[in-house]
């Protein structure tokens, strides 16, 4: 690297935090007392009460040495979840409050009392301050018969508009607004109607929506075959000879989350009768149309969460929390803790740059007990929730920052050197976190499936056939360690790498079922790790402006934001450094990519590699330009199906669908608005312009956005009528 700067190796930890940064830690993690007093005085307490509050969990004679030891691996990197770091040690000031991020529902079963029910308990749980994921598939097509109502069924989307008015209803716990996700059954007979829902302004603004993409349809998509919509069959309502369920024109077996009700075979699938018929291609064609204009549905690719979770032998997954990046059983929660990479590497922006394995392992070690000790003081306010998360202990602990290392190392995001980088990341934090896991049941015993005896089925039999090698049969009882660790496809990942680990894991069990998921960290990263770019994104741009939510105010804000890479290189490097600088004393080096830089396969590589060895999924968005090809999108969802991911997600800017939260002044500036006064003559401003509206500044296109979805004026508003 050429400069005329003499650079001086100085550590990255040293680098002062951006105003954007503090002031998110400030509005969102900071304890204050109820008269908005601030009782962390610094960020570092704000890290001293969450390490005192989880220590405190342990044996009163080991709390003060945890308490140090969780201090320093928060110093050092190790971030817990915005609820864990807004709420624990918190109790005395906000005591309904939960330290998880997000749950899954219950299953919503097919009836009016269940449908309402779970609005009930998801008001509650947004309450709490978690967000919640929903599977509304389960619900009967718009216009079937309901014998004991004695009509005709208005369908899941009709109920879906329920959630979504509670969502936004409900005064989230924190100052956090409530975030939901729906997923949906690619082979519902309602699916397309799913897929279009967002195209009606303002229509189910409250959820992420995705869906349910199995390896079933996607084989039909590849051989140009048909697809069909079906659901199940009720055993009360199936009238005439059974015969009639083998024949393929009327019935087909499939997996469904709930048996109760419905008729299953000896292999536990559930019949379900074909409503429609459509060319697969054609359906194909719908999706990747919607989410190429609306970032929406999401991709969960649900035969691949299935077969690679750690709970095959017990769990039916079906939902997620609402970033995606924790497939959830019925009323599963979502622990989550990430470690700032950035943290460990030594000698940035130099040719001695390199990282520190042996303290990033050690942080992973103790950051591990931390979230275990999450699991005490989980706050989460359903009974269902209390006792899922005590039998299993699942958390998921990721990491962020990757794209802002590999700028600190000197790798372009995407190149063979930074994919290497990612697979190692994440098989060292797997093994160092399985190892803490063993440790930990040594120490204080297993989570309590572990122990527990399952009745082996022909479904386990049918999804496992290497049991029957090893002599398991109908009917026998088996440990729940033993089908964790023995037959869990990803636990066997992990006895190629550690094998001792694994038959250790198989004669004790682990303290946790799951130890690791990447979230997308967004608010996360910008505050408590001073921008370092997302989870395992590159950085949205090294600078750029975020559209902020304030109180008070009835569009969103927009503000000053620097990549973390480019504060570091600007203080460790060359003070005059930019993006997009024309003179060569202010240029920034060619590994200094941002999202626009990066390939789409280039993305998928990225995440296919942390993805093996991370035993949840992760939550990550592929960014293409607003021109980029529809033919060419398409193959990015091809691609993710072939390198094995669990899910995938794209972000296309198109102005017409604009709700972005990450924004570019280049796009903005490039698109126009037009307004419609109240004499019904028409304005047209740039995006990025400031329109003085209803006594308030807002950029145009904030505002434009915030009319056309009738949300002026609120989170909590009122609508408006003008467009």
């Amino acid at each position: 690297m050429s400069t005329a700067v003499k650079i001086e190796p100085r550590d990255a930890r040293s680098i002062p935090f951006q105003e954007a940064s503090l002031d998110i830690w400030d509005k969102k993690y900071r304890l204050a007392a109820k008269d908005g007093t601030p009782i962390d005085r610094t960020m570092d307490d704000t890290y001293k009460r969450v390490a005192r509050a989880l220590a405190d969990v342990e044996p009163e004679a080991l709390r003060e040495e945890w308490y140090e030891k969780f201090l320093w691996a928060l110093r050092r990197g190790a971030i817990p979840a915005g609820r864990v770091t807004s709420n624990a040690g918190a109790q005395e000031h906000k005591p309904a409050t939960s330290t998880i991020n997000c749950t899954v529902s219950g299953t919503i079963r097919d009836s009016m009392d269940d449908i309402l029910q779970k609005v009930h308990e998801a008001g509650l749980t947004l309450k709490a301050g978690c967000g919640i994921g929903y599977e509304f598939s389960t619900l009967r097509p718009r216009g079937a018969y309901v014998s004991g109502a004695g009509a005709y069924t208005s369908g899941p989307l009709s109920f879906m508009d329920i959630y979504d008015k509670m969502c936004f209803t409900v005064s989230s716990a924190g100052g956090r607004r409530g975030a939901q996700m729906g997923t949906f059954d690619v082979g519902h007979p309602d699916v397309m109607e799913y897929i279009r829902v967002k195209r009606e302004n303002g229509r189910l603004r409250q959820f992420n929506l995705s869906l349910l993409i199995t390896d079933e349809f996607m084989h039909a998509v590849r051989e140009n075959l048909d697809w069909k919509l079906a659901f199940p069959v009720r055993e009360k309502e199936f009238e005439g000879d059974r015969k009639q369920l083998q024949d393929p024109a009327k019935f087909i077996w499939r997996e469904w989350p709930t048996h109760e009700g419905y008729i299953v075979n000896d292999e536990g699938l559930v019949a379900c009768k074909i409503y429609k018929t459509v060319p697969a291609r054609r359906m194909w064609d719908v999706i990747m149309t919607s989410t190429y204009d609306f970032a929406e549905p999401g991709f969960i690719l649900i035969d691949r969460v299935n077969e690679m979770n750690n709970n095959w032998f017990c769990e039916n997954i079906r939902a997620t929390n609402p970033c995606g990046e924790q497939p959830l059983p019925p009323y599963g929660s979502c622990l989550l803790g990430s470690v700032n990479l950035t943290r460990f590497v030594i000698d940035p922006f130099t040719k001695d740059a390199r990282f520190d394995w042996d303290e990033y392992k050690e942080v992973v070690r103790v950051f591990t007990r931390m979230l275990d000790n999450v699991v005490e003081v989980n706050g989460l306010p359903l009974q269902g929730q209390r006792d899922e998360i005590m039998r299993k202990r699942r958390h998921g602990m990721g990491f962020l920052g990757l794209g802002s290392t590999f700028a600190l190392l000197g790798m372009k995001y995407g190149s063979p050197e930074s994919v290497k980088l990612t697979e190692d990341v994440a098989r060292e934090m797997a093994v160092a976190g399985w190892e803490a896991g063993l440790d930990l049941a040594r120490e204080k015993g297993p989570a309590p499936i572990m122990n527990e005896e399952f009745e082996v089925t022909a479904e386990m039999l049918r999804k496992r056939p290497e049991m029957k090698k090893d002599g398991w049969k109908v009917g026998a009882h088996i440990p729940g360690r033993l089908l964790h660790a023995r037959y869990s496809r990803y636990m066997q990942r992990i006895a190629a790498v550690a094998p001792q680990l694994v038959d250790d894991l198989a004669q004790i069990g682990s303290r946790f079922t799951h130890h690791s998921s990447i979230a997308p960290t967004g608010t996360i990263s910008l505050s408590l790790a001073n921008n370092a770019s997302n989870g395992i994104e590159p950085s949205f741009a090294h600078h750029y402006f975020r559209n902020v939510i304030r109180e008070g105010r009835k569009t969103k804000e927009k503000v000053d934001v620097f990549s973390f890479e480019l504060l570091a290189y600007r203080e460790l490097v060359n003070h005059d450094a930019m993006p997009n600088a024309t003179e060569a004393n202010r240029k920034l080096p060619d590994y200094f990519t941002t999202a626009d830089d990066v390939t789409p396969s280039q993305h998928v590589d990225i995440q296919a590699a942390a993805q093996i060895w991370v035993d949840s999924s992760i939550s990550k968005t592929a960014n293409v330009p607003t021109d980029y090809k529809y033919d060419d999108f398409k193959h990015i969802y091809l691609y993710a199906h072939e390198k094995g991911l669990k899910g995938c997600t794209t972000f296309r800017f198109n102005p017409e669908a604009f709700q972005g939260v990450l924004v570019k002044e280049e796009d903005l500036k490039n698109t126009k608005y037009v307004f419609t006064l109240d004499d019904g003559s028409e304005v047209e401003v740039a995006g990025d312009e400031e329109i003085e509206y209803d006594g308030e500044k807002h950029s145009a296109a904030n505002l434009y956005d915030a009319l056309k979805e009738g949300y002026y004026g609120k989170y909590q508003t009122t609508s408006s009528e003008t467009h």
